[in-house]
Order: C-alpha cells, then structure tokens, then sequence
C-alpha cells in the first residue's frame, strides 16, 4: 500500500531520507535550509554541525564509504554550497553515495538580488550523478528518491538538490515513492569467461584490487577467487585489508617486482590512473575489472573487460572451469620480496635517530592500533609514509582523500567514523600542511563529544613541494611552514588536549596518553624535513 506523506518540504525530504536508511545530518547552519533542521529536531533525527561546509560533505562521505549507504550533507546557499564543492569532487572521484541538500534565494525573486542567489546547478553539475532545482514542495519526495537512486547506482557518486526558499518552506504532500534497491549490472559471461581464463592460464599473474571491492560489498568474493585461482593480490584505497595481511596470497611490499615481473596484470574496482602508473605494465595483458561500463578505460587497450557487479564478477572468476597454470614459483618469489622489503621496512621504523623520522612514528602506531581502528589519512609526504608502513588487518578501515587528492578530509572524514563506529578507535594522520585546512573544527568534535587521535607529522614544509622543486630548480618558494608550530595547543585551545613530541622516546608514551584521554587529542610529532618519502612525480 502506498504511503502518503505530508508536511513541510523538509518534512517530506525527511521521510524519504529515512526509507533509505539516511540515519544522521551533516551541516552548518544556515537560514535557508531552517524546514530540514526542523524536520530532524522534531523526530530525533541526529544532526551534527561543523564550523566549515567541506568538513560537512566530508563527513557524509566518510558515513558513505564505511557503511555502504549514502550519507547526508545539508548546505546553505551560495557560499554554503560553494563552500562544498571539494567535498563533492572528492566523493565523485571515490564513487561515495553522497547526497548535498542545497538551500536556494526564493525563486519568485529570481534576479532582483535577494541574500546568496546564485545558480549553484552549473557549478555542481560536472561533479555529481544527479543535480537538480526542485521548486515545489510537493515534488520534493520524487526528487530526492531520484538523486537518492542515482548515487546508488553503479558508477556510484554524489547527487545534489538545491530547494528554493518558497519550496522548501512550504506545506506539501505526495506519495511516498517505493524503495527499490538498484538491480546489478550483469557482465557480459564471455568477457568474464576471458578475464577469468587469462588469469588462470598467467604464468605470472597479479591482482589489484581497489576501493570498489570494499564498496560494492565484494571483499568475500574477492577472497574466494584469488584463492580458487592462487593469484597474488595487491591492494589500494578501501580494498585495503580485503585479503588480511597474514593470508598467504595478500601482499603489499613486492608490488614494484609484481608489476615489472608479471605477464597478467588484474585490475578489479579501481582505475588505471597514476596511482598504477596509467595501467601501463610493460609486456604485461592487463584485465581491467569495472563496475560499471562507464569506467572502462579510455588509454589503455585491456585483453578484457568485464564490466558489472563485482561480486558476481568475481565469483565467476572462483568458479572458473578452464585449466588452472601452478602459481606456487611465482608465489613463492613474491614472498621472497615481499619478506626482504619487510625487514627493511622494520629496520625503518626501529629508527632511534633525532629529529623523529617518519617511519619511527609509524612504527610506533602498528603497536598501539587495534586491528579494527579506523585511521584516516589528511596529508601528502607524512601520509604516504602510512601507506607504506602500516598494513590494515580488516576491510573498511582506511579513509584517504582518494585519486582527487584533496587535503581537508581530515576532520569531516573523523566526525563521520566516530558516529559510524562509536566504540573504535579513530586515528588521523595529518600533515601540519593539511592541517591548515580543518583543524579548527577540532572544535566540532568537542562540542558534539566525539573523540578522536590526530597524529601531526610536522616537519614545518610542504614536503611534496620543497623536495622536488629544488630538485627542479636549485631552489624553492612558498614551501616552508612555521617550523615547531604548537599544533596540540591549537587543539587544547579548542577545548581538546594534544602534545608536542621531539624524541624518539616519546613517542609510545604520548599514543598511549592520547588513546586513552577521551578527548580530541593532537600528537604533534616534530619530523625531520630532510626525510621525504621518495616517489617519481605523479603529475604526468
């Protein structure tokens, strides 16, 4: 029977919002949208508040990856939406499921000036799914179920709606649209029978998976095929942790000798951009494994692929009928790599040396970090370094900026984990360059009670800019930060608590301080500025 809904436009929103399982409200207050702030104190509906828009779209987003739903941001117009657009970008880039409401000037005084009236769908559009002015209130259901639908559907993404002030504050009512989960994409059997044939019948096969494994709930899939094929599997973004670090085909370490080695490169849930070296692979066939056919691509010629729902995919891969090539050699020397690459990487974060070295404070986390922490990554150079040194043990655990490369995420993507995961820890690693950009709502996270660890490596640079421009050009501008900067008595100002560390001892003690306080609490870890993590530039 259908369900007839009534009320004011944010009422009506509401309701829909619930039916899909929207559970909390990201926002910065803001007159424009007064109807959805009503909507949600009325009825309980949790919403929490920051002290910049992009932490808000940052903080839906987070809710988006972990839990696999959409996630909610409620900005105000003009300046509120605008504020916003990076968050946006970023969770187009990662294909999180977020969902902007967008206040809008009142569409009855259309050009006569009126308080932040500007047209904010041009702006949006390149970035989101679905983006739309809705100016009736009783329209208002359809709507939100059709942004709703779309950032579900594969390539998932963020959808945008903007309310003028006339709908949005107006009483309505419609019918509730039905819920209709989004029907799976079905791959073509024969690219899926190729794919799965070329890694079977590799002498020397690789597997990558990336964040669309974790986010199209394929981890066990991904499991049983890397198994029934023995092909190794490397991971990024949220496919970390996907296979645990102990399984005998999970590798992290040996990627560089997978790569210049292998003769079947598969590429599953993530693109081929710079990240994989724009899926150039040498003599290597590359499989290219995508969720949607609007992600297969463009620059690379692949001998397949399959393009669908993953766990389907993959689960034709395990019951793969062809012949099976004996992998144990090529397994074998990858562990011989992957466990000489270990021990140096243990060496490196025993380092005792003064000023700390970035591998040190990594070394230092691995002891402390529970197997199910959610750690966030905000920062470039300090950052990269935690991707190198710390391995997570489950999937759905690690949060960063993604291919966008977008600093900021820090605070927005912590809000949203501590209200995902109430219990766990919530560690955030920032570098004292991406702290610029959202420390101050640290204070967001005090008031709402929401604790968390942010781990500053603070080497007083722009350590990604410094190092390669004087490389480039014997010298370097507009790189250098305040060397020592109290970044812990910032958080303590915002009524946190937080340390300076300039000792190698110092370390474990300030992490156990921090993990325990129930508090915001910044280690403010002084880095050494001559250790920069080294990379080729990816700006090709």
């Amino acid at each position: 029977m259908t369900e007839r809904v009534e009320g004011h436009g944010g009422e009506l929103a509401l309701a829909v919002l619930r039916a899909h399982g929207v559970r909390e409200m990201f926002t910065l207050s803001g007159g424009h949208v007064f109807p959805l702030y009503d909507a949600a104190h009325k009825t309980g509906f949790p919403l929490y508040d920051v002290r910049h828009e992009q932490s808000a779209v940052f903080a839906a987003e987070a809710v988006a990856k972990l839990q696999r739903r959409p996630g909610l941001a409620v900005l105000t117009a003009g300046p509120g939406v605008t504020n916003g657009i990076s968050g946006l970008t970023s969770a187009f880039f990662n294909a999180s499921p977020v969902l902007v409401l967008g206040g809008r000037a009142p569409q009855f005084r259309w050009g006569a000036g009126s308080l932040q009236e500007m047209d904010h769908l041009p702006l949006v559009a390149p970035v989101t799914k679905h983006a739309e002015t809705v100016f009736s209130a009783d329209d208002i259901p359809r709507a939100v179920t059709a942004a709703l639908t779309a950032a579900l559907t594969p390539h998932r993404g963020p959808a945008f709606l903007d309310f003028p002030l006339e709908a949005v504050f107006a009483a309505g009512d419609a019918d509730l649209p039905a819920v209709t989960p989004v029907a799976p994409i079905e791959a073509d059997p024969d690219e899926v029978a190729r794919a799965a044939g070329l890694i079977a019948g590799a002498s020397r096969p690789v597997i990558i998976a990336g964040s669309d494994v974790y986010a199209g709930d394929a981890v066990d899939a991904l499991r049983a095929a890397a198994e029934s094929l023995q092909a190794p599997v490397f991971t990024n973004g949220m496919g970390r942790g996907a296979l645990p670090p102990a399984h005998p085909l999970a590798f992290a370490k040996a990627r560089r000798v997978a790569l210049k080695r292998a003769d079947v490169v598969a590429v599953v849930g993530t693109p081929l951009d710079f990240r994989l070296g724009f899926g150039d692979f040498g003599d290597a066939q590359v499989v290219h494994v995508v969720d949607a056919p609007s992600q297969r691509a463009g620059h690379v010629q692949p001998a397949a692929s399959p393009a669908g729902d993953l766990r389907l995919i993959l689960t034709a891969f395990a019951e793969h009928p062809g012949e099976r090539a004996d992998h144990a050699e090529w397994i074998g020397q990858l562990r011989t790599a992957e466990d000489a690459a270990k021990a140096r990487d243990a060496e490196e974060m025993a380092a005792e040396s003064d000023p700390i070295r970035p591998a040190r404070v990594y070394g230092e986390l691995r002891k402390v970090l529970a197997a199910d922490a959610i750690t966030i990554g905000d920062g470039g150079d300090f950052v990269s370094y935690a991707g190198r040194y710390l391995e997570p043990a489950q999937p759905g655990t690690w949060l960063d900026p993604g291919p966008y490369g977008c600093l900021g995420t820090g605070m927005g993507y912590a809000m949203g984990a501590r209200v995902t995961h109430p219990d766990r820890q919530i560690c955030v690693l920032m570098g004292d360059g991406a702290a610029g950009f959202s420390l101050m709502d640290v204070e967001s996270l005090v008031r709402q009670q929401l604790p968390v660890v942010i781990v500053v490596g603070n080497n007083g640079i722009w350590g990604l800019e410094k190092h390669p421009m004087r490389a480039m050009y014997g010298y370097d501008v507009a790189a250098d930060l305040q060397p020592g900067l109290r970044y812990d008595k910032v958080v303590e100002a915002l009524g946190g608590a937080g340390e300076t560390v300039e000792k190698t001892a110092d370390l474990g003690p300030a992490l156990a301080r921090a993990f325990d306080a129930g508090v915001p609490y910044l280690v403010n870890v002084l880095t050494d500025p001559a250790d920069a993590y080294p990379r080729s530039s990816n700006l090709a």
